[in-house]
């Protein structure tokens, strides 16, 4: 009998072939993986006397073995999104959704956990005595302990939770793609640069019309909002992307994420109350290091209140630049000119000086300096598009590490954002080691021939430059660790509003002097960044600070309440929230028509609801950690090894705040932040 074609990225035990994934096969295959881990489960269920060994690693043994068989088709769900490959994305999320419920509602399997940690809890090291912590705690927050009734709703609100952010995101991808700007007349698009404008009119011709179209990609909303001279462009694309997935807009009520999020809202409300939390941000909290809602409001207030303070004078300079009210689609781009008249630099104007393949030996170079790593590209590993690369670690000895794949541009079938993600995670146990994998994405314009007909090479703004190196402290975080336990390896069993540390601590590289000076250089003549640019583009870096920590700022706090205040009698008041949010924090007023929860998908379709503030409280230990090397110098080894043991080797194997405290000899200090923005306390 011929064996399932799906076998070839089921069972790899290397690279995953991506090519061999072929959307009809998802479901099947996923479906006999699932039965035959049931088996297995069913068996240590049984088992009489349970073991860390024979009972606890076997578990980690098939979880590791689910996500490096699902980890691909996620990917390929966000980087090659297709309508067939959808459907069996979304076909497998109940499925898999209720065998992860039913993993951790299982009484066999949590007393199983209690018994070895009962039995062999002393004798066993760390990261074991971590593993068997979390996953109790998960139990516990899976509703282990309720009566049957309730587990089987509980079972029914996670497969919902999990379809509905899949709809989510895929509103809002559909309505990203759907619109376009069609542009007859050149001078309409006076100020984009060259590489968009090229890429409007192959847009234009491949579409079979004449001169220009501009899609709604995030490289382009982004170089409207900043460059376009034309008024009526940039309020068309601030009005198209600030609408999306939602009742108003070019697209009003077509991919309409209202009715998505009350019923999300609803849902993670009563998945805590079933767990006896009162709300579902205080389930939530029980996995990050802030200890209940109070304390998340009274960081975020402080913060607030010196940002919106520093955001009213910068708006207040703006408008006085600009010589009127700024209306939001106005703001960027007179900030942009402000910026450029300030310090004679502009982010357009930086591009030939940041080409990617320079960025990333930059960037290589960096984490050499640091941590003695060794990053090589290998040109034989499969990949899903021409656009993705692959890259091998090893240490200064030769000895393998890891390895990720980068993607860099922006693509029609591809979401908008960057991200960095599990392909394989790391294992250690019973003597077999696997080494881990990560995918590493972004959206950056691709490379594309000039009106001089020269093919130029991917060339980047320097806001892209700092994505870059976040998304690669991320993976960082997800390569470099030591820890034997796929649960608490790497980015996995850390608390949520940690695990952004590695990324924003290595964007301050970006900003170095010495790392701009050895990555940025002209594409065409390779001269250097000249040194008073250079100077002008790092005096940049706290450029309207104030203006960029409240919009983070009212994201966080509107978050925050929409899921601590959350009443069902009610309903998720989202537009109410909003607006007493902006009203608190916010200095630029949007208009009515601004939908911007409805394409929120960090909280509503990624892993950040009522953790939002996660960002900015992860940036105040990254400003502290910064500050570290600063006091002995940025590239000091001995300082950069402590923070490596302390914080990129240990993933979840221990608490983040004491593994700060390692690293830093004490507590955070949330001054650090504000110092570190040029911001008054």
């Amino acid at each position: 009998m011929d064996m399932p074609r799906y076998r070839a990225w089921l069972d790899a035990q290397g690279l995953p072939p991506f090519d061999a994934i072929v959307p009809e096969d998802v479901e099947p295959a996923i479906r006999e993986l699932l039965d035959s881990l049931r088996t297995r489960v069913a068996e240590l269920e049984r088992l009489e006397c349970p073991s860390f060994a024979s009972f606890v690693e076997p578990l980690e043994e098939l979880r590791h073995r689910l996500a490096r068989a699902w980890s691909p088709v996620s990917h390929l769900n966000g980087v090659r999104n297709s309508e067939p490959l959808r459907a069996a994305y979304n076909a497998c999320l109940p499925l898999l959704s209720d065998f992860q419920t039913d993993l951790a509602q299982s009484e066999a399997l949590y007393r199983n956990y209690l018994r070895v940690a009962e039995t062999e809890g002393e004798r066993l090291s760390g990261p074991q005595r971590r593993v068997l912590e979390l996953a109790l705690r998960e139990f516990r927050l899976a509703g282990v302990a309720l009566d049957s009734e309730r587990k089987r709703r509980f079972k029914e609100v996670m497969a919902e939770l999990a379809r509905l952010g899949a709809k989510f995101e895929e509103n809002v991808l559909d309505a990203t793609r759907a619109w376009q700007y069609a542009v007859h007349d050149v001078t309409e698009l006076a100020g984009l640069n060259d590489a968009i404008v090229a890429r409007a009119a192959r847009n234009a011709r491949e579409a079979g019309r004449d001169g220009w179209l501009l899609k709604l990609d995030q490289p382009t909303y982004a170089a409207v909002m900043t460059d376009a001279h034309s008024r009526e462009l940039r309020r068309a694309f601030y009005e198209a992307w600030l609408t999306r997935a939602s009742d108003r807009g070019p697209f009003a009520g077509q991919w309409d994420n209202a009715p998505v999020i009350e019923r999300i809202l609803a849902l993670r409300h009563e998945a805590a109350r079933l767990l006896g939390f009162r709300r579902f941000g205080e389930l939530a909290l029980a996995r990050r290091m802030a200890r209940d809602p109070d304390e998340v409001l009274q960081f975020l207030g402080r913060l607030s209140g010196a940002a919106r303070a520093a955001a009213l004078r910068e708006l207040a300079e703006l408008e006085r630049f600009a010589g009127a009210r700024l209306e939001p689609w106005d703001v960027l781009f007179q900030a942009e000119r402000l910026q450029r008249s300030r310090y004679s630099v502009s982010q357009e104007e930086l591009r030939p000086y940041f080409p990617l393949p320079r960025v990333l030996a930059g960037l290589f170079d960096t984490a050499e300096r640091l941590f003695g790593l060794r990053i090589e590209e290998r040109r034989d590993a499969p990949v899903w598009h021409e656009d993705a690369r692959y890259y091998e670690i090893r240490a200064a000895d030769g000895q393998p590490i890891g390895s990720f794949y980068l993607d860099p541009y922006a693509r029609a079938d591809k979401r908008s954002g960057a991200w960095m993600d599990e392909c394989i995670g790391a294992k250690a146990i019973g003597g077999r080691e696997v080494r881990p994998v990560a995918y590493l994405v972004c959206n950056f314009l691709p490379p594309a021939r000039g009106n001089d007909g020269q093919e130029r090479p991917a060339l980047l703004t320097h806001d892209d430059v700092v994505t870059l190196f976040h998304e690669f402290g991320h993976g960082l975080h997800h390569l470099l660790t030591q820890v034997a336990y796929p649960s608490i390896a790497g980015i996995n069993g850390v608390a949520w509003d940690a695990v952004e540390l590695p990324s924003q601590f290595l964007e301050n590289f970006a900003w170095h002097p010495e790392v701009i000076a050895g990555m940025a250089a002209h594409w065409q003549t390779g001269e250097p960044l000249p040194e008073t640019i250079r100077a002008q583009l790092i005096a940049t870096q706290k450029f309207h600070a104030g203006l960029a920590m409240a919009r983070q700022l009212e994201f966080a706090l509107f978050d925050f309440r929409l899921h601590a205040e959350y009443d069902p009698a009610s309903g998720g008041r989202v537009a109410q929230i909003l607006d007493e949010v902006r009203r608190e924090v916010a200095v630029i007023e949007p208009p009515e028509w601004n939908r911007f929860a409805q394409s929120f998908s960090h909280i509503f379709a990624g892993g950040y609801a009522a953790g939002y503030y996660s960002y900015k409280w992860a940036e105040v230990l990254a400003a502290d950690a910064f500050a570290a090397f600063e006091e002995r110098g940025v590239f000091d080894p001995v300082t950069a090894a402590r923070f490596r043991r302390a914080i990129l080797e240990t993933g979840g194997s221990r608490d983040a705040a004491e593994a700060f405290v390692e690293f830093r000899g004490r507590p955070p200090d949330v001054d650090a932040l504000l110092r570190h923005h040029g911001i008054a306390a």
